[in-house]
């Protein structure tokens, strides 16, 4: 099974880039957009002057528990810079959303409460709301993180993205929403 295969497998339509895309990205963003693939795991990530953003982690059923993610995650943080991703939030009826974000809460990771994520699906048509997850040396404030998630969202998610699914995402601003969200609960209170 190859690298998209196992992405592709994995997480959920809504959520998955086309191969094309990602091929692109590789070959034509390659300054930043960056593929770590071993029999075991898939890792694709962007990494900026001064920020890394995970977009997908892969670690095989085979290997978890085995401290691979655990790995893969120090790999990116011994390069000092803030560490963001997207989480879809925990569904009842899919084991993995829980498992996931038990799994980045022990890597130290926050969740970024002041920051709203809802974007339209190309595959399905539907809005999916996506949470905002944060690692940060330095303690980075959530309007840092916000704007790296925009500069994400118009350098990744929507490179060539009429070219790869015959029209365009949704405008960043109709995706992303910052606000204080300071009674908002935290996405990890549920887990403990």
């Amino acid at each position: 099974m190859n690298w998209y295969e196992k992405l592709n497998q994995y997480f959920p339509v809504e959520e998955m880039k086309s191969k094309e895309h990602m091929e692109t990205l590789l070959k034509e963003r390659g300054d930043i957009y960056h593929k770590d693939e071993g029999e075991h795991h898939v890792l694709m990530y962007a990494e900026l002057d001064d920020f890394i953003f995970i977009d997908y982690l892969f670690v095989a059923k085979t290997a978890r528990g085995q401290g691979l993610g655990h790995k893969l995650i120090a790999k990116l943080k011994e390069l000092g810079k803030p560490i963001l991703l997207e989480v879809e939030p925990v569904d009842e009826d899919v084991l993995d959303t829980g498992k996931r974000l038990k799994f980045y809460q022990r890597e130290g990771f926050h969740h970024a409460k002041a920051i709203g994520y809802r974007r339209k699906s190309l595959a399905t048509n539907e809005v999916n709301s996506m949470e905002i997850l944060y690692w940060s040396p330095d303690d980075a404030s959530e309007e840092k993180i916000y704007e790296a998630m925009k500069k994400t969202y118009l350098l990744i998610h929507t490179y060539k993205d009429k070219e790869f699914y015959g029209k365009k995402y949704q405008d960043v601003q109709d995706v992303l929403s910052i606000n204080d969200r300071d009674n908002s609960k935290d996405i990890f209170e549920d887990l403990n």
